[in-house]
């Protein structure tokens, strides 16, 4: 399959002289999006914001993942939990869905999440759960009901409704926190801790460590999540070691998940750098750096990501067991887990 990249001698070092020997044989990448981009409806498509999207990547297909980390990933076996792109506006949420069903139905060891909206009932979401076979769902905050993407509430764009539904039956539900200061935000932590408790068989992976992209977040936030026993975080395209230190001082290695952010994030040139109580994506195209005086090419951005991870590892003395569960067998687990527990009626709500 062509891919819209290729290694070059800078990409190859880093993997043999930094990655090789760091990532394991075995993966399971907690943080994919599968998708197509006829599911975008928006008439104006290729000329918004996610024109990229269509230009470089318009079918993330499953063998398409597998090419990419054919590519970047040399000899491992990676399996996924994957989800539809989910387009800010004019998302065919069915057509999403029905696509991400087809491309897992012979991959048994990958799982998927049903791409949701507030609008939802209870009675379309566990219909589509049972038709897809998914275990949980990905909400999204630019589908608030408040139409603020920035300052909303949990559950303006993750409604009780459906997280009642994922308590009942065990499921997992894919967050990405809204609000500036993402998991630090008081408004963010009160409303996860309530939720988390009334709805304890929710399991809530928290995505880009909280929406941490540096340290500050989670150290506010860790007195809290280390009580939320019911959360996983996933590492997709957070590129600061200092974010891993926190998170893995904070709630211990063994609720953290590998996530790739494939495609495009993953794969793509650049790198997220923070600064302040900031974080923005630094890429070739919106830099004007002078970089003469070094070698100035960028490398992908999941290797950004997992040198960082190599970084904060090593400094934390992680353990060879500990990284293998890391990449793979605490995502592994847990996904067997929500397979395994049987739909029942959810106690002690208050």
């Amino acid at each position: 399959m062509k891919l819209p990249f290729e290694l070059n001698d800078l990409d190859l070092r880093i993997w043999r002289e930094e990655l090789d020997e760091f990532v394991p044989s075995r993966i399971f990448d907690a943080h994919t999006h599968i998708y197509h981009w006829d599911c975008y409806r928006n008439p104006e498509k290729e000329q918004s914001a996610y024109q990229f999207v269509g230009r470089d990547y318009p079918e993330a297909s499953r063998a398409m993942l597998d090419a990419c980390d054919a590519v970047l990933f040399p000899g491992r076996t990676v399996d996924r939990l994957a989800f539809p792109f989910p387009f800010a506006t004019h998302t065919d949420f069915a057509g999403s869905n029905a696509y991400l069903a087809g491309q897992l139905r012979e991959a048994p060891r990958s799982a998927g999440l049903l791409l949701v909206h507030p609008e939802m009932s209870a009675e379309d979401a566990e219909r589509d759960l049972d038709r897809h076979g998914f275990l949980g769902f990905k909400p999204y905050r630019f589908f608030a009901t408040s139409g603020d993407p920035v300052n909303c509430r949990l559950t303006e764009f993750m409604p009780e409704h459906l997280i009642a539904l994922a308590d009942r039956r065990g499921l997992l539900i894919m967050l990405h926190l809204a609000k500036q200061d993402a998991i630090a935000d008081a408004e963010n932590l009160a409303d996860l801790q309530d939720l988390a408790e009334r709805y304890p068989r929710v399991r809530w992976i928290l995505a880009h460590c909280a929406r941490s992209y540096s340290s500050w977040a989670i150290e506010r936030a860790a007195p809290v999540l280390r009580r939320l026993t019911n959360c996983w975080f996933d590492t997709s395209s957070v590129c600061e070691s200092d974010a891993f230190d926190a998170l893995y001082s904070a709630v211990g290695v063994e609720r953290v998940m590998y996530g790739s952010d494939d495609v495009p994030v993953g794969v793509m040139r650049g790198k997220y750098i923070a600064f302040g109580y900031a974080w923005a994506y630094l890429s070739p195209e919106n830099q004007s750096l002078g970089l003469s005086h070094c070698d100035g090419r960028m490398t992908f951005t999941r290797y950004e990501q997992l040198r960082a991870m190599r970084r904060a590892s090593q400094r934390l003395g992680i353990t060879a067991e500990q990284n293998r569960a890391l990449f793979c067998d605490t995502a592994t687990n847990l996904i067997q887990a929500v397979r395994a527990e049987p739909p029942g009626e959810a106690e002690g709500r208050s």
